[in-house]
């Protein structure tokens, strides 16, 4: 196995014990990390990002799989399921991951998943409604960011 491909699976093992100490040590430094949610996370915000939503997951389950890797480049699959904390609803999440590799870690990670979907079953009738409209999904950015910065603080403020 490839040790790009061995560290992708170190990642997903981590994040199926919702140890984001773990999955933020096989980031490097400069890390630039992408979703539909969370766009243009740099270095210590993408740790925090899975810090933060290790922390708060409940009835979480993570399944992976398609791991490729070679010196560049490589890819995942990956299926999270979890109660949406603000909703209480189950969401379930399918994601295709790609990644960069620098130093031996982690230097870009992109995750794509359909927003549309997610927020159908994250949000309920509003997200069915409205989920598809471009303010809605800049809303739920925007929630989501802040509530990353809330985080950061008071772990600052705790550490």
């Amino acid at each position: 196995m490839h040790p790009h491909a061995a560290l992708i699976q170190r990642f997903y093992q981590a994040f199926q014990q919702q140890d984001a100490e773990a999955m933020a040590a096989c980031y490097h430094p400069d890390v630039v990390f992408d979703d539909p949610v969370f766009i243009g996370l740099r270095g210590h915000e993408a740790g925090d990002m899975w810090r933060m939503l290790c922390s708060r997951a409940k009835q979480f389950s993570l399944q992976f799989d398609e791991v490729v890797a070679d010196d560049h480049g490589g890819s995942a699959h990956w299926i999270a399921r979890y109660e949406f904390s603000q909703t209480g609803r189950m969401v379930v999440n399918d994601i295709r991951a790609s990644f960069e590799f620098r130093d031996g870690l982690i230097v870009r990670h992109r995750d794509v998943f359909d927003l549309w979907r997610w927020s159908r079953m994250a949000l309920g009738g509003k997200g069915v409604l409205l989920g598809w409209l471009p303010p809605v999904q800049g809303a739920i950015r925007k929630q989501a960011l802040a509530g990353l910065a809330a985080y950061q603080r008071k772990r600052a403020t705790s550490a």
